[in-house]
């Protein structure tokens, strides 16, 4: 196994908080949130959405999902000055979602109800749009190793963290990992259906949560060996993983949270870091009544009440399949800018909880930080952090 560490030389973020990662370090800083009303499908439903605007879909034939990847992958490869480059390396590309693996075009379903056939170029185009395999075919590269990630709202965070694996065990040299989701009809009916929408902005952690609000888009981190292309001052590191499953209930997490918290210490253990040592964490947050309850309790115990964290959904509302990817490169941005935003959304502490959010821009100057998400299926995952 290679000693390096691996640097993380390339980020990329599409959402309803900017079209790159520029953008939205401003609206992270103005507190900005763009949300409203569907505007991809029909619906009788009113539930607020966060959609990503000013994004035009040139190939009408593809899946929303695989085109704000391109955005994300495209960006990533500029920061990393690897466009053009990669033939020379061993790549790898492992990307999560969620909507995407779905054939989840209503209109074809309605047809083939109503009339015993439809036309079949939404199945065709499912066929045709595996996440990672199109990502690969955009870059016209052969990958060394290519896989796409399905595990709910974790996916994009597990990707990252396949990612770390394949370049710990030698496997590539570049990893191109993240997630993304688009906005559908689907989940968004499932997630109405389920009583866990709200139709006021999202506050996750807030006493007076009433729930998520769905968004899009994607996040795309490049990893690489530090040593791979000589000497570079790389400012970020991926250090450490954990993933843990409750083995509870299909939808709702361990009430002790015994899961996270063991995907934390995986994490932590893997970076070789203390609990001391992390400075702030992106908490998945969803503004669930269960979720935030259950993740702000144990991120209490096992780091203390003086730990800073925060969601950042509240400006980019729940991207499911992309949530990992998206608050994966906000985290490196927390610690490559220095500071975080406030977590949006937030007014009243919950007792149950018992610790709050940050409340405004907060600047953090520690070494380490880390990313969680929390899963349907009860999958817990983390990631560690570090800058240089």
């Amino acid at each position: 196994m290679p000693s390096d560490s691996i640097a993380i030389t390339g980020l990329g973020a599409i959402s309803a908080c900017g079209n790159n990662t520029d953008e939205t370090l401003h609206n992270f800083s103005k507190g900005a949130r763009s949300a409203g009303k569907v505007s991809l499908f029909k619906t009788e439903l009113d539930y607020p959405v966060f959609e990503v605007k000013g994004f035009s879909q040139e190939n009408k034939f593809m899946m929303r999902t695989i085109v704000l990847s391109f955005c994300a992958v495209k960006e990533a490869l500029q920061e990393a000055r690897l466009e053009g480059k990669l033939g020379d390396f061993r790549v790898g590309i492992c990307l999560g979602t969620t909507v995407a693996s779905q054939l989840n075009d209503t209109d074809f379903y309605s047809a083939y109800r109503d009339k015993g056939s439809a036309p079949m170029d939404s199945v065709n185009r499912y066929l045709k749009s595996n996440l990672a395999g199109c990502i690969a075919e955009f870059l016209n590269l052969r990958p060394k190793l290519c896989a796409t990630i399905v595990n709910a709202c974790s996916s994009g965070t597990d990707a990252i963290g396949a990612g770390l694996s394949w370049l710990r065990n030698n496997y590539c040299d570049i990893v191109i990992a993240g997630g993304a989701d688009e906005l559908n009809r689907v989940p968004y009916d499932g997630f109405s259906a389920l009583s866990v929408m709200s139709k006021t902005l999202c506050a996750p952690f807030d006493r007076d949560r009433l729930g998520l609000n769905l968004g899009e888009g994607s996040g795309v981190v490049i990893l690489e060996r530090a040593s791979l292309r000589g000497k570079n001052n790389f400012k970020l590191n991926l250090c450490g993983y954990g993933l843990a499953a409750d083995a509870y209930h299909l939808t709702a997490p361990r009430p002790d949270g015994s899961g996270l918290e063991n995907a934390l210490s995986q994490a932590l253990n893997e970076a070789n870091i203390y609990v001391k040592d992390v400075d702030f964490i992106n908490a998945h947050g969803t503004a669930t009544h269960d979720n935030d309850l259950v993740e702000g309790s144990v991120l209490a115990r096992v780091f203390g009440s003086k730990i800073k964290f925060l969601s950042t959904k509240g400006f980019t509302g729940h991207t499911l399949g992309g949530a990992g990817g998206l608050e994966a490169v906000f985290t490196c941005l927390g610690l490559r800018e220095g500071w975080v935003p406030n977590s949006a959304g937030f007014e009243n502490i919950d007792e149950k909880i018992g610790i709050a959010p940050v409340k405004e821009r907060t600047r953090v100057s520690g070494k380490y930080a880390i990313s969680t998400s929390l899963a349907f299926g009860g999958n817990n995952s983390a990631l560690v952090f570090s800058r240089n």
